[in-house]
């Protein structure tokens, strides 16, 4: 138990790992990865129900997928382009899954492993929910100032593969992010 113990104060340390790509904004307070995380999951389970997949592998793959990002921080495409972050990121979770030996352990690197390997219907919709929640980030971005957040949007378009994630990401393009909240002071 000590080693899940490790394993969850670990996870907990995402809340403070920002998300670096907005950087290249100006933004000098960006979401957290575990913030991203969150909304990723939900977009998950929904993208999942709309594409009629399992939902429950779509959710692991959503929940788990940047946790390594607690050892290599949150890089941004630049960044990538120097750095093999694929191969230090199966470094990373080697190490993290190892003392969760067992169905615990296990179930997750085997998500994971689906994830990467974008084989099944569910590992193209965890990718296209990771996408998806980074576009409907710039999107908030792009309403509060930073117009260049724009081309994470349109970036967006050539990366996902789902019907319904390309059905919602040309709604949430042309959407304002703040209109949940306008209408209820109606």
């Amino acid at each position: 138990m000590q080693e899940l113990a490790q394993f969850l104060f670990e996870v907990g340390y995402l809340k403070k790992v920002r998300r670096s790509g907005w950087w290249l904004l100006g933004n000098k307070d960006p979401e957290s990865v575990a913030e991203h995380s969150f909304r990723c999951t939900i977009l998950g389970y929904i993208l999942a129900k709309s594409e009629n997949v399992d939902a429950s592998k779509v959710i692991m793959m959503c929940l788990f997928h940047d946790v390594h990002e607690s050892r290599t921080n949150d890089l941004h495409k630049i960044a990538q382009k120097y750095i093999n972050l694929e191969e230090a990121g199966d470094k990373v979770t080697q190490e993290q899954l190892e003392p969760l030996k067992g169905s615990i352990g296990d179930e997750i690197a085997d998500s994971l492993s689906e994830l990467t390997t974008q084989e099944s219907r569910e590992s193209i919709v965890a990718a296209d929910a990771d996408v998806l929640e980074c576009a409907m980030q710039a999107r908030e971005y792009q309403v509060q100032g930073y117009e260049d957040a724009i081309d994470w949007v349109k970036r967006a378009k050539d990366k996902l593969r789902c019907e319904s994630s390309k059905k919602l990401l040309s709604i949430i393009e042309h959407s304002d992010p703040n209109e949940w909240w306008k209408k209820l002071k109606d």
